[in-house]
């Protein structure tokens, strides 16, 4: 079963953090990419943060870097999203996704996707998504 159920939203006062969970089916985490998504009413959906599970390589977009810090427990396949000094304008519905791609692409080129964010599109797997809303 292709899945991922998100948890960990909230209000939360600027300033604040939050933990924000994606459990994902072995399927999906075995895609060895995993993003987090942000979009807030009238913006475009915005890659927040990726993780390589296979080596945890990491990438952030500019607007999180040294805020957000994106983690996984494989044992749970779980990827997780610490957010720290939270501002009004990280406010947004946030769901992870699975970057799917042929069984036939090298692990390689995979990772090299994922590294610079992922290679995200319509054949990707979705959440449902968890709301985060950071007052002034």
């Amino acid at each position: 079963q292709e899945k991922l159920v998100e948890s960990g939203g909230g209000s939360v006062a600027a300033g604040g953090s939050r933990r924000l969970s994606c459990t994902a089916s072995a399927s999906m985490y075995d895609k060895n990419c995993l993003g987090w998504f942000r979009q807030a009413p009238g913006k475009e959906r915005e890659v927040v943060a990726s993780i390589y599970t296979v080596d945890d390589t990491q990438w952030y977009n500019d607007s999180v870097k040294g805020r957000f810090i994106i983690s996984r427990d494989s044992s749970k396949h779980t990827i997780y999203l610490s957010m720290n000094d939270l501002q009004p304008e990280d406010s947004a519905m946030y769901t992870c996704a699975a970057d799917v791609h042929p069984t036939t692409m090298p692990s390689s080129v995979v990772r090299t996707y994922c590294v610079f964010g992922g290679s995200w599109d319509s054949g990707d797997v979705w959440g449902q998504g968890t709301q985060v809303s950071v007052s002034e």
